[in-house]
């Protein structure tokens, strides 16, 4: 079974790191990659934590959050399959400033930072793959940055939904969300109280933008919800 698993994230997961190593560095690669499993809720690291590990996200969803004012929990990304994360604070030399923790049961791949370190040095090619990845969540930030300040509730909440359409996708029947997201989970992605959401979930279902069931939300209309995100 392990045997398995390990193929599939050698040929298939981890396809876009796989690409770039030399055979050498593919066998050493594959001699230090460690399968892990989370349950739902699970802790992944904290933030204060020292980095040890590369993860990659191969089966699931995974949060990353940062603790803000009294206490309150600010999600900063989702992460879903195949993308790779936990690497920033290594290469900047500090603890994590913030936490991941598994939305739902979740299997991740792991391979130790300071091997990843070693790679860099080898392979520019690899130098580059995190270069690019790290610009990337960059821009994606300062976006949110703006969202999350500039935009009312309803153009928040409306951003917050379009985040998981996009990083999630549907269920078969092309509408209802895959992800089944608490709504203070939903409060915190949007920095805004879990009242607020609550009652801003229950005005785009008033206005057929959504229907709601429990935690399965369903996007009637995802043009006007996308039109509301874009203008706040």
């Amino acid at each position: 079974m392990i045997k398995q698993v390990l193929e599939k994230v050698i040929n298939e997961d981890m396809a876009e790191i796989w690409s770039i190593l030399t055979p050498e560095e593919k066998r050493v690669v594959a001699e230090n990659l460690h399968v892990q499993y989370f349950k739902k809720n699970q802790l992944i690291y904290a933030e204060g934590d020292q980095p040890e590990y590369l993860w990659c996200l191969l089966k699931g969803k995974v949060k990353k959050t940062k603790l803000g004012i009294g206490g309150r929990p600010q999600i900063l990304r989702l992460i879903r399959p195949v993308q790779y994360f936990g690497f920033r604070a290594h290469f900047a030399e500090e603890p994590y400033v913030s936490s991941a923790e598994a939305i739902e049961a979740s299997t991740l791949g792991s391979i130790p930072l300071d091997l990843v370190t070693e790679l860099i040095h080898q392979n520019i090619n690899l130098a580059w793959f995190f270069i690019r990845d790290l610009s990337r969540n960059l821009g994606g930030s300062d976006t949110r940055i703006v969202n999350l300040t500039q935009k009312h509730i309803r153009g928040r909440l409306a951003d917050a939904l379009i985040v998981l359409v996009d990083n999630y996708g549907y269920e078969d029947d092309g509408s209802t969300l895959k992800i089944y997201m608490a709504r203070e989970d939903l409060a915190n992605l949007s920095n805004m109280t879990t009242s607020n959401a609550i009652r801003t979930l229950t005005t785009f279902a008033n206005e057929k933008i959504i229907t709601v069931d429990g935690r399965r939300i369903r996007i009637v209309n995802e043009p006007m919800l996308r039109k509301i995100s874009k203008f706040g």
